[in-house]
């Protein structure tokens, strides 16, 4: 099984959000597969300077990204722009990093495990 893919250590939220992240979605049909079946939306909170507001839809395996502020996200995630790079660069376990408080998900805690368990494999 592949490694999940890696974005440039320099990526900016926007970058990762709006161009990395559904390119590498798009280049993924097993993942998509692994979607059907959802709808969703999940807002991203990325704090302090350099952070921003995204979120994701989901619907029935369809991936799409935004910026700014979603309506009645059913998920939420929030953390700091240290730990979100952190985490994306491999050194910051996502499940760790939820259980010792540096990032905080509210909403679908269901639908959380779920895209974790898909996300991480």
């Amino acid at each position: 099984m592949a490694a999940r893919p890696k974005p440039p250590a320099d990526i900016t939220p926007d970058d990762f959000y709006l161009k990395w992240l559904p390119e590498q979605a798009a280049g993924a049909p097993d993942q998509a597969a692994k979607l059907k079946g959802i709808h969703a939306v999940i807002q991203v909170v990325l704090t302090g300077e350099g952070g921003g507001e995204y979120y994701m839809t989901i619907q029935n395996g369809a991936f799409s990204t935004f910026k700014g502020k979603a309506e009645n996200p059913r998920l939420t995630v929030t953390q700091s722009i240290e730990n979100w790079r952190a985490i994306n660069a491999g050194t910051l376990n996502p499940q760790m990093a939820f259980m010792t408080g540096k990032v905080k998900v509210s909403g679908d805690m269901g639908l959380a495990m779920k895209l974790g368990s898909i996300m991480g494999g």
